[in-house]
């Protein structure tokens, strides 16, 4: 069950809204059509704005509409209807189409355009939040795991297309058909990873431990934060983790569940230095919020502490887009002591429907 909006906008010449009898002539018009799908439809409010006019009307099945006059020339047409999982909606996309083609002939416009139904308030929620804050739309149809931890909400969903999905606090991470994501991540095959030693800070879907382990490394010690994530993705993402996260200890691997920071302060006390540190935690803010900042530049501070002078922070960024979090990162990276050197690269991650940047880091070389 769920909120059905469908969205329409037209554009016309503004010279057809100037006054009250242009404005009631194209309303009377859209009205007509609009009464050919909508049941005794009756205007229940009108208000006159700066901008323009609004007028709100009701009908049988329960839909309200909402029509708006924008004195630039901007028509929108609001139709927001309540639906029951089992039935037909109100409007199919073929009809939908009708009653813009219709509208769009009327008012005579020069533009115009129809949304499928944005459906709010359902079980299932089918939009997730794009890196630069874009609405996304999934073909999500079925909520395989959900739990709220003291740190996170975490979810499984099963996309028809990307297989299941993790996401956590309403943010994809990782779906079974983004193995292009661990790939990158690992920069591979430019990088030997055999006999080397090397964290992760995250990771807790357990594929990039997964595929590490293939590579025949001395060590790989991977630090999450939330157990029932590892939980989740061991049960329901095994074709990424395989079976790497059924045990916490294996033969040159270690789970350990903890706040990563807390972890490299003791590496750091006892003087722990790894080849490789892998950054697999939140992206990197695309707000200028100081404490995310904090947080983000804590942690490359002890990621450097715990590195070998020929070790390297291997992490990912943020989506390609946006530009300005890149920049911030990099004038961060300058300000690092001691300097280090930024090389990155990007790939289309499948689940995020956006290219993504990775960053490979490593200490500038003393001359």
């Amino acid at each position: 069950m769920s909120a059905h909006t469908i969205l329409l906008d037209f554009t016309v010449d503004s010279s057809l809204m100037k006054n009250e009898s242009q404005i009631k002539i194209l309303s009377t018009n859209i009205e007509n059509i609009l009464r050919d799908y909508l049941t005794n439809l009756k205007e229940m409010s009108r208000f006159t704005l700066d901008e323009g006019v609004l007028k709100i009307y009701s009908c049988d099945s329960g839909a309200i509409v909402n029509l708006r006059f924008y004195n630039n020339g901007l028509i929108t047409v609001n139709i927001e209807y309540y639906k029951e999982d089992q039935k037909e909606p109100l409007f199919p996309y073929e009809q939908t189409k009708m009653i813009e083609t219709q509208i769009g002939i009327t008012t005579n416009s020069t533009r115009s355009k129809h949304f499928p139904p944005i459906k709010r308030g359902a079980i299932i929620d089918v939009y997730i939040t794009s890196s630069d804050e874009r609405l996304l739309e999934y073909d999500i149809d079925e909520i395989v795991f959900e739990k709220k931890t003291q740190f996170q909400k975490i979810q499984i969903l099963h996309s028809k297309s990307l297989g299941n999905m993790l996401v956590l606090d309403d943010l994809q991470n990782i779906s079974e058909r983004d193995v292009i994501y661990t790939d990158t991540i690992m920069n591979k095959p430019k990088e030997d990873y055999k006999d080397k030693e090397i964290v992760i800070l995250g990771g807790g879907d357990g594929a990039l431990l997964h595929e590490l382990l293939k590579e025949k490394p001395k060590e790989v010690i991977m630090l999450e934060i939330d157990e029932v994530v590892i939980q989740a993705c061991s049960k329901h993402l095994r074709s990424l983790c395989g079976d790497t996260l059924d045990e916490k200890v294996g033969p040159n691997y270690k789970i350990i569940v903890t706040d990563c920071l807390v972890a490299l302060d003791e590496y750091i006390k006892e003087g722990r230095k790894f080849d490789y540190v892998f950054g697999d935690l939140t992206d990197v803010p695309i707000s200028q919020d100081p404490e995310l900042w904090v947080f983000m530049e804590k942690v490359l501070q002890k990621t450097f502490k715990v590195m070998k002078p020929d070790g390297k922070l291997m992490t990912q960024v943020c989506g390609a887009i946006c530009t300005d979090a890149l920049k911030n990162y990099e004038n961060l990276l300058k300000k690092q002591v001691p300097k280090v050197k930024f090389e990155n690269t990007k790939a289309f991650i499948p689940s995020f429907m956006e290219d993504w940047i990775f960053g490979f880091i490593s200490f500038e070389k003393k001359e």
